[in-house]
């Protein structure tokens, strides 16, 4: 089995699990219960992994249910709430995904034995007790802070064993040189869409439109429909079009990194919409990047030759959204200037290891978001070997550890007090385990 099959097998065997005779109550917190089925399901995605049979292991596993439940049943007396459109949301996600490594609804259905609509019903359940979880878990946390002397202090309480390895790390800039898209061009998609846009509202279907000439494939299989999405979830462009339509209301062309596109609104549910699209992607031509190709090997030979510096050069030629920024490379994960090695992509990271500090790389060709060629060349600004976090060059790094830190003793205190005025009972089964809390009385 692969990994999806993994996943698959953890989210839903509970399901199938559910409907066997051997499911039973296993614990009841408050107003909330734990069946064999969900201690089960988990245990056989850890036994699937290779791991050999373990009761100790089906104890922990039972022991983060309890607190999840714990949490849950909290979150219900604290009147916290996950709405129906936060959970279907998720749902319809989930099972997009699901769909979409297996091959179609049917091959789901036929490898979990229920329905899409028991599926449908069965995993909203499982997703709102984690949604519900989340939100107790960040009512109890988000508002803890540490101060620098604290940081200090729980760095100088770390044995040599506990302070974490940072690997090694580097800072990188980057050129970047775009083949022209002429105007020409973009008033022909323009066109394009705008027709297109007349077609709809003379009574053609958008989703039809949408099938036959998106250049977006994962949504136009669904007649351009991108699904509910949330505030920030989508480019900013795209994103302001969108969310200021009425619906069925179509805007004008709207220009991204993607390309260019119409936006209709299908839905709105508060802050959440539902759009479809059409996206026409630019095409570049041979004559275009070859011309991008010497314009780059003329900066290259400027900078070696240092007529000119690789700042001076980023300010003036660079095609980088982020030459203001100095063309440093942001990691994605972060949103910062430092990246990890292992975290790059593979292309990137066979040219930054050749690299010395301040050294430029070569032009090379590279794909861009739209899936146009570009070239590239790179200077590797600074490299930090692999250490033993410290507070001069690690400060951030440890304070997400003490802020981490002091969650986990919030969360352990809360849990403790809250377990007391609890009523919980355990079976039989359960209590035999020796369980680093004391659930039962």
């Amino acid at each position: 089995m692969n990994k999806i099959y993994y996943f698959l097998l953890l989210t839903l065997t509970s399901f199938s699990l559910s409907a066997q005779s051997i499911d039973k109550i296993e614990a009841v917190l408050g107003d909330e219960i734990i069946l064999t089925s969900e201690i089960e399901s988990q245990y056989l995605q850890y036994l699937s992994q290779g791991n050999i049979k373990s009761n100790e292991i089906r104890c922990q596993i039972a022991e983060d249910l309890l607190f999840q439940k714990l949490l849950v049943n909290q979150a219900k007396l604290d009147s916290l709430v996950v709405s129906n459109d936060e959970v279907e949301d998720e749902v319809n996600k989930r099972l997009s995904y699901f769909e979409t490594q297996l091959g179609s609804v049917q091959k789901v259905e036929d490898y979990f034995g229920k329905s899409k609509a028991n599926i449908k019903l069965e995993l909203g359940k499982v997703i709102k007790d984690q949604f519900m979880a989340q939100k107790m878990q960040t009512k109890l946390t988000s508002s803890l802070k540490v101060t620098p002397a604290e940081v200090k202090e729980s760095y100088a309480l770390l044995s040599d064993a506990e302070i974490p390895t940072m690997p090694t790390q580097v800072e990188v800039a980057q050129i970047v040189i775009k083949p022209e898209i002429t105007d020409d061009q973009k008033d022909n998609i323009r066109e394009k869409l705008n027709n297109f846009r007349d077609r709809v509202y003379k009574g053609e279907d958008f989703k039809m439109l949408a099938t036959l000439y998106s250049d977006d494939p994962g949504s136009a299989i669904k007649g351009g429909e991108l699904g509910f999405v949330n505030r920030g979830d989508l480019v900013p462009e795209f994103e302001r079009a969108a969310f200021r339509l009425k619906e069925g209301e179509i805007s004008k062309v709207v220009e991204s990194q993607f390309g260019y596109h119409i936006v209709q609104l299908i839905e709105r549910r508060g802050e959440q919409i539902n759009v479809r699209h059409i996206l026409i992607k630019t095409k570049v031509t041979a004559t275009a990047l070859h011309a991008a190709k010497l314009k780059m090997d003329n900066i290259a030979k400027e900078i070696n030759e240092e007529t000119i510096t690789f700042d001076q050069a980023v300010s003036e030629y660079s095609d980088d959204e982020n030459k203001s920024n100095g063309g440093l490379l942001l990691n994605p994960n972060t949103m910062s200037t430092s990246h990890t090695l292992e975290d790059m992509a593979l292309a990137l990271r066979l040219v930054i290891e050749k690299l010395k500090e301040t050294e430029v790389s070569s032009p090379a060709v590279i794909q861009m978001q739209d899936e146009n060629k570009a070239y590239r060349i790179l200077r590797l600004n600074k490299r930090t070997e692999q250490h033993k976090a410290n507070l001069v060059d690690d400060f951030a790094k440890i304070k997400e550890y003490s802020i981490n830190a002091k969650k986990q003793e919030t969360l352990e205190k809360w849990k403790s007090i809250t377990i007391a005025k609890t009523y919980i009972k355990l079976s039989d089964e359960l209590a035999k385990c020796e369980l680093a809390n004391k659930w039962s009385k």
